[in-house]
């Protein structure tokens, strides 16, 4: 029998689908516990669960000498809706778990995030008076494509890099050889002034870089 349904309650369903079947009539009777069982290849113990299953839903009834008597297709159906419904709130429930699981764990992740940005927005305030500040890349500009090595910021602009935020990852302490994408955040440190001298490094298009390089 399929999934977690046990053996008796699975042999309950198949009878009351073969009364609806007309398999058997109503007011006939069946075969008694012992050639059931044969049937099903299974104990008479199981198929009494079955029966008395099925007799208690007024599908049939049992006489004192064992003999089985169909009682209603009705009350067939009626069983076996009855166990649909109960299997598709079942179904639900696992559903609601499984999602209530994955919200935690995703509950996880954004907390351990969200601690990470605060510990770097500590650290970022702890720079005083070096003014941490983030400049958004365009895509045309003349450093989309380097490394932060290739960059030469300090050089350039005195600034030092200290993250790239990139959609909704952020980049702690980006490495020599982190490449500069279109639309980047860049965040970095330095003294006053340290905004516009970036960013007018940064935006530079390579247009004007080849410009200047002509004249």
């Amino acid at each position: 029998m399929k999934g977690n349904v046990p053996i008796f309650r699975a042999i309950a369903l198949d009878l009351a689908q073969r009364i609806i079947n007309s398999e058997f009539e109503e007011g006939s009777k069946i075969s008694g516990r012992t050639l059931l069982a044969g049937h099903y290849n299974v104990s008479p113990e199981t198929i009494r669960k079955a029966i008395s299953l099925l007799k208690d839903e007024h599908v049939v009834d049992v006489s004192q000498g064992k003999e089985v008597t169909i009682l209603s297709v009705e009350q067939a159906y009626n069983f076996i809706e009855h166990y649909k419904s109960s299997e598709s709130v079942y179904s639900l429930r696992q559903e609601i778990e499984i999602l209530l699981r994955e919200k935690q764990e995703l509950d996880g992740k954004i907390e351990a995030v969200l601690t990470e940005i605060i510990n770097y927005s500590d650290r970022l305030r702890n720079l005083t008076p070096y003014n941490p500040v983030e400049i958004g890349i365009n895509a045309d500009a003349h450093i989309v494509g380097q490394t932060i090595a290739e960059l030469r910021l300090w050089q350039h602009t005195g600034a030092t890099v200290m993250a790239i935020r990139r959609g909704t990852e952020i980049i702690i302490s980006p490495g020599p050889n982190a490449v500069i994408e279109p639309y980047d955040k860049i965040v970095v440190v330095g003294e006053t002034g340290i905004y516009q001298r970036t960013s007018e490094y940064f935006n530079r298009t390579k247009e004007k870089i080849s410009v200047r390089v002509s004249e």
